[in-house]
């Protein structure tokens, strides 16, 4: 569901208000909230390019002693890594197989 509506060059999802400045377009924010320990929000992003994008902001409260905070974040750290990769795989075409 990517196409445009004519109204200056929205897609169905864009927010069509003050989140597109710039000639870009932004959707609305999705909002994933743990109450007390965690906010995740995604948005989706058209460029003036024609870029598409997704913009993620998470926000995870830390423990409070050094050592376990740290352990946090070298966890969250590595989740994030193996959640870009793959998004940025999922782009890239798949080598077509030989045929038999």
């Amino acid at each position: 569901m990517n196409r445009r509506n004519g109204r200056a060059g929205h897609t169905d999802w864009c927010g069509r208000d003050h989140r597109c400045n710039l000639g870009e377009h932004r959707s609305e924010e999705i909002v994933v909230d743990i109450a007390g320990h965690a906010r995740a929000v995604l948005v989706r992003v058209r460029t003036t390019a024609g870029r598409e994008h997704a913009e993620v902001r998470v926000r995870v409260a830390l423990a409070p002693g050094e050592p376990a905070a740290r352990r946090q974040l070298a966890g969250l750290l590595t989740d994030l890594r193996h959640t870009v990769t793959r998004a940025a795989s999922a782009t890239r075409p798949r080598p077509r197989r030989a045929a038999r």
